[in-house]
Parts: structure tokens; sequence; C-alpha cells
């Protein structure tokens, strides 16, 4: 199966709502950050394309018809040329919403200091910012400055015929009018939310505190 669709948005741009909207409107799944947590043998796959190396690409998304967020969207050039037929989905909001979301969210869980099992997945996710984005995930003016530096380059060097540029609050009509899809008689799926981020992560500290020897 080819990518049907590549999100070119970084995270905390909507990128699970459209993941879920994608999976609804192709019938398969959609490739998120999720899913690399799901998978941990894909963390060697990333970390290396990050470092330059080859990656088989059609491999790594066996079984998916569209891939959105982080990993995948720092390197949509290369997807992009691998799946020359594939819509590119640009989602982004305004610069200063996303960074109060990103560096309350994922940012600070980046920040935290992993246990033994979760090295790999930071080193990895630590290539990937250094080397497409900005490693500085605590400085506002960096990340905010990385944020528009790669939308601009997306809207520069995606190909005008293949890119969309959508935001959460479009829905669904761009996406499907893309796609020559009917719009699903439902409203626009709204997930992974700051305040639900949040809170999974108050619940991961809590287990985490009541598991941990006194």
């Amino acid at each position: 199966m080819a990518l049907k669709v590549i999100g070119a948005g970084v995270g905390r741009t909507g990128t699970h709502s459209l993941k879920i909207a994608l999976q609804k409107l192709l019938g398969s799944p959609c490739y998120h950050m999720v899913e690399v947590f799901q998978h941990p043998e894909d963390v060697a796959v990333w970390h290396a394309a990050a470092l330059g190396e080859k990656v088989d690409w059609h491999a790594l998304f066996e079984g998916y018809s569209a891939a959105v967020d982080w990993p995948a969207s720092a390197f949509w050039p290369e997807l992009s040329q691998e799946f020359p037929e594939a819509l590119i989905i640009l989602s982004t909001r305004s610069a200063e919403r996303w960074w109060e979301s990103a560096h309350q969210t994922i940012f600070e869980a980046t920040n935290l200091i992993p246990g033994a099992e979760m090295q790999p997945w930071l080193a990895m996710i630590q290539a990937v910012l250094g080397e497409r984005f900005t490693i500085d995930v605590t400085n506002r003016e960096a990340c905010i400055a990385a944020f528009e530096k790669h939308n601009a380059n997306v809207l520069k060097n995606a190909p005008p015929s293949r890119l969309i540029v959508w935001q959460a609050s479009d829905g669904w009509a761009p996406i499907c009018q893309a796609l020559n899809l009917p719009i699903p008689d439902e409203p626009f799926p709204v997930t992974n939310t700051k305040e639900e981020f949040i809170n999974r992560q108050r619940e991961r500290k809590l287990e985490s505190s009541e598991a941990s020897p006194v």
C-alpha cells in the first residue's frame, strides 16, 4: 500500500484529529507519533533517517495509507518524492497558539528524564528535532522561528497541485475535495487537546509514583 496522504505539519497542529479523520476517509491506518510508541522497532529507523541514512520508506509504512505528525512530517520532502501521487497536507495554526500548546505538552514531555526503555526514543526525537527543527525546545523564539521556517519551506517547495494548507477549523471539506471523497455526515474529530494531553501526563506520573518502591 502506498501513502495517499503525507502530513507536512508539525506536532500540535491538529495532527491527531487529522489522523482519525484520514482513517475514516481512507479506511486504513494513518501513521502518527503514537505508532512509534506502539512499534518501538520503528525508533531505530527514524533515528537512522535523522542521521541521513537510507531508509526503506515503503517497508516502514506498509499497511498505512497516510502519515502525519512528527517524526514523519520532518521528512515530508523525502516522502513526497517516494510517494509522488500522495496529497501533501500542511496542517498549521498561529505560531503563538502553536507554541503555547507545544510548550505545555510535547516539548514538556521531551524534557522529562526517561526510564531506560525510553532512552532510545528520546535520542531519536532529539536527533529529528535537532536536524529538522530545533533542539532548543525550551526557547520560545527558537521554536517559533523553526515553526515558521518549516511552514515556509513547505509552501515554497511542495508541488502546488498536491498541496493543501489546512487548519483544524477547516474541517472535512478541503481534504475531501482534494481526495475526491464525500464529506462524512458527522462532525470533524477533535482529539488530543492540550487539556487531554496534560491530564494523561499527570495520570502517568501518578501511576509511576504509586508503582515506585517506598
